[in-house]
């Protein structure tokens, strides 16, 4: 998208995410950091039959610099995710029978060590879901990054979903979630994605990441961020649940909501580009993407050889 289309766009002001934007968030590290100088976040996802969608979630926080990542998950998917990577921490979450977390771990969870929480990727949805998801939101201190399942429970009362001054909310919406949360159709929401997103953002005090062609970043201050990276490859399986590891790593380093989406979100679909043109749109998956996230970083910043 030209710099001067956005700027001619009627109503609020929207900003182009551009590499020279976004390179000075990006800092080398000293040479003495160690691991807890880069955030310990923690995810919670999965359910029995989804265990793929946390996998990539914790993946996505590891492979965005996160120093440490805890995955909270189901205790019977437990097994499962922890043969999946050594990388990671897991810890075992209260489940229904059904292979689902209950409110009944929100104790548990929120004793656990962590600078953020991401929640929602394959969590599964129901009642027990819903109390779980919704203590967290009620109770949590530190920022969270909801997604997918996260946002499903919530759109019958999303009376409670609110950021503060003291505690930061991310949400990342495709427009099927965001038409849910808003009571609208997707229809209406693709038809007005800016003003969706802003009005959400500003009523509610958090941060919206409303997903699809041209991601949109909308903020409680009212500022507007239009996202040119991504490619139609990144419709497929998991590239989502990626997206909020991504974005959990970066706000447990730089502890600015509004900057880790921005750099988050670009590096996303940056990493989508690249995989694109190894594997082509129709093959390539959230695997695929994963596996770029450094050499995306990497021509941002500068430091990678073949940036072109």
């Amino acid at each position: 998208i030209p710099s001067e289309v956005v700027d001619g766009l009627e109503g609020p002001h929207i900003e182009l995410l551009t590499p020279e934007q976004l390179r000075p968030l990006v800092e080398p590290r000293a040479p003495d950091s160690h691991k807890g100088d880069f955030g310990r976040v923690t995810i919670v996802a999965g359910s029995r039959g989804k265990t793929g969608a946390a996998y990539l979630a914790a993946m996505g926080s590891l492979k965005s610099g996160a120093g440490l990542v805890t995955l909270a998950t189901p205790a019977s998917c437990l097994p499962i995710l922890a043969s999946m990577a050594p990388e990671y921490m897991t810890e075992a979450l209260a489940e229904a029978k059904s292979g689902v977390v209950t409110g009944a771990a929100i104790d548990a969870l929120l004793e656990l060590d962590h600078d953020v929480i991401a929640c929602g990727p394959g969590l599964g949805r129901g009642p027990s879901v819903a109390d779980f998801v919704r203590a967290l939101v009620e109770r949590a201190t530190v920022p969270l990054v909801l997604d997918a399942d996260a946002l499903a429970v919530l759109a019958d009362d999303p009376s409670g979903l609110v950021g503060t001054e003291e505690r930061d909310v991310i949400i990342t919406p495709h427009p099927g979630e965001m038409a849910r949360l808003i009571g609208s159709s997707v229809e209406e929401v693709q038809a007005n994605r800016i003003d969706v997103a802003a009005s959400f953002a500003a009523t509610r005090h958090l941060y919206v990441v409303l997903k699809g062609h041209r991601t949109i970043i909308a903020t409680p201050e009212g500022h507007l961020f239009i996202n040119p990276t991504g490619n139609p490859g990144m419709a497929t399986g998991g590239t989502g649940d990626l997206l909020t590891g991504i974005i959990a790593a970066w706000l447990a380093q730089l502890l600015d909501a509004e900057a880790a989406c921005r750099l988050a979100v670009f590096l996303h679909g940056a990493a989508g580009d690249l995989a694109e043109r190894q594997e082509g749109q129709a093959a390539m998956t959230a695997t695929d993407l994963m596996a770029q996230l450094g050499k995306a970083l990497g021509a941002l910043s500068g430091t990678e050889e073949n940036a072109d």
